[in-house]
């Protein structure tokens, strides 16, 4: 991947903030510049299931356009959140929230969705069609590339994968983001 090695200034803060709180669990820069990318195309209210330390968030917010755009993230740990929520303490674009996801169901629909894959039975399209936008777009990462129909990950078939790929509601692409990761990108029809 070509990319300047350079970080944006909040992404660094989110990876030093990682760091002091022994968070090791977070969004590749490869993935982030996509996120970056994707967010830059968006307005209205994005938000993040599953914050962890806020390094995703600061990706979505190193790509804002406009003082209207916003961001709500939620992290059920609330050690976590409160680490993300320093990276954020004078950003008045971005809510951090001590929260399980499910918290903030009444708070959109949303331009721009970014899941984690990790935990399938949140991530479902039949679980955030109804968040999202009309053109609202789901990114979800963490994926172990595959070539093969249907999608395979450890000998078994990728259900959530397969069901992302195949639902007509949405326009849905796997993209490669680095030799060992790839992420699902689906825009809401």
């Amino acid at each position: 991947m070509s990319a300047p090695p350079e970080l944006p200034e909040i992404v660094t803060r989110a990876f030093d903030v990682s760091r002091r709180a022994g968070y090791v669990s977070f969004c590749r820069n490869e993935t982030g510049r996509l996120l970056a990318a994707l967010a830059a195309t968006r307005e209205g209210t994005m938000a993040e299931f599953g914050t962890g330390c806020g390094v995703g968030t600061a990706w979505l917010r190193s790509g804002l356009r406009g003082p209207q755009t916003r961001i709500l993230t939620a992290e059920l740990d609330p050690a976590l959140a409160e680490a993300a929520a320093e990276i954020f303490d004078d950003d008045t674009q971005v809510e951090v929230l001590a929260a399980d996801w499910a918290t903030m169901l009444d708070r959109g629909p949303f331009s721009l969705l970014f899941l984690d894959s990790g935990k399938p039975s949140a991530s479902s399209p039949d679980k955030v069609v109804e968040l999202l936008d009309d053109g609202g777009i789901v990114v979800l990462d963490d994926f172990t590339p595959c070539q093969s129909w249907p999608p395979i990950f450890d000998g078994r078939v990728d259900t959530l994968r397969e069901e992302w790929l195949s639902d007509d509601r949405f326009a849905a692409v796997e993209v490669l983001v680095a030799p060992d990761t790839s992420a699902l990108i689906a825009t809401k029809r």
